[in-house]
């Protein structure tokens, strides 16, 4: 399908020496961990934990816990709208790869993971925001999502895409702190615990829009559901090795992000509302800025005001209109 917009992929290794290009989003989870006199030390930590948390899911064949170590890499896309060779930065995701040291063999895994985007920015930092700025209520601005939704689409439906990818993308976020989730008895083996909100979320309404349905589950051992976002099945379609490489990449991310939802010392119940201030929890070695991130998301979501939504914005609409 020619859609007119020709994407290039740029993938780099994630590893202890690796250091944010001058275009990469710096609010970026890998990328703000590569920040700062403690940045390879953060780095080695962080793979550390990963390669520890695959073991520990992988656990049949694998009798001192070191048969599998995780390979990550960072596929960043960027978009030529009017084939003229101006390239935008539009998404960023991470692969990973499976070491078995038992066979020597590599072994792909999913795409995915992490998920982020300037235009995603530019929605919820500055679209949103400006449009609850003067009003008495929280309200959500028409087609909210709409362009975001089909570019992404329109990427995954791409050749480049399908020449560099064999299967759908999966992300894995964040449960939310404003929604309750409630424990079913579905259980699988490698995900774990399927949990259930008692509400859609604003988050779950967007990426449905990028064509993902979503599911909640908390891994065996770990203390908080994570958020799965995923196109077809995500228990059939993906093999138990694949998964356990999200899990282990974004479980620990999420210790150092938010580590009072996924470092915290209880276990969520039968009824979890996830906290951000819940004090009972245990930081990782690893430094980490919080209040910078949300300062950088802004500053991100006017870079594609300026540079993307801006100056295309007739273009956009109107392949917006005729998008299928």
């Amino acid at each position: 399908m020619n859609t007119g917009f020709t994407y290039t992929i740029k993938k780099i290794c994630f590893d202890e020496n690796y250091q944010p290009s001058d275009n990469t989003r710096i609010t970026t989870n890998f990328a703000n961990l590569a920040r700062g006199e403690s940045r390879q030390e953060n780095l080695r930590n962080a793979l550390r934990m990963v390669d520890s948390r695959f073991n520990a899911l992988a656990n049949w064949d694998n009798p001192k816990g070191d048969r599998y170590s995780v390979d990550l890499e960072i596929i960043s896309v960027d978009m030529d709208i009017e084939g003229n060779g101006q390239r935008f930065p539009s998404i960023e995701m991470l692969k990973t790869y499976i070491i078995d040291h038992k066979t020597n063999k590599r072994v792909e895994g999913i795409v995915g993971n992490n998920f982020s985007s300037y235009v995603r920015d530019y929605d919820f930092s500055v679209l949103l925001l400006d449009h609850n700025k003067d009003r008495s209520g929280f309200s959500i601005p028409d087609n909210f999502g709409d362009l975001h939704g089909k570019l992404f689409k329109d990427f995954i439906c791409s050749d480049t895409y399908k020449e560099n990818f064999n299967k759908p993308p999966v992300i894995c976020l964040s449960v939310s702190d404003n929604k309750t989730y409630h424990r079913t008895e579905n259980q699988h083996p490698v995900l774990g615990v399927e949990y259930l909100p008692n509400e859609s979320s604003l988050t779950e309404q967007y990426f449905k829009k990028m064509g993902f349905e979503v599911r909640y589950f908390m891994p065996p051992n770990s203390v908080a559901p994570l958020a799965f976002y995923f196109v077809g099945d995500l228990l059939s379609d993906y093999t138990n090795l694949e998964l356990i490489g999200t899990i282990s990449t974004m479980e620990t991310f999420q210790k150092i992000y938010r580590p009072e939802i996924y470092n915290a010392n209880s276990v969520a119940g039968n009824h979890y509302q996830p906290n951000l201030k819940h004090s009972d929890h245990s930081l990782t070695q690893i430094v980490y800025d919080r209040e910078e991130r949300s300062q950088l998301a802004i500053k991100q979501g006017k870079f594609a005001e300026e540079n993307f939504i801006k100056p295309y914005q007739s273009v956009l609409e109107q392949w917006s209109q005729n998008y299928a």
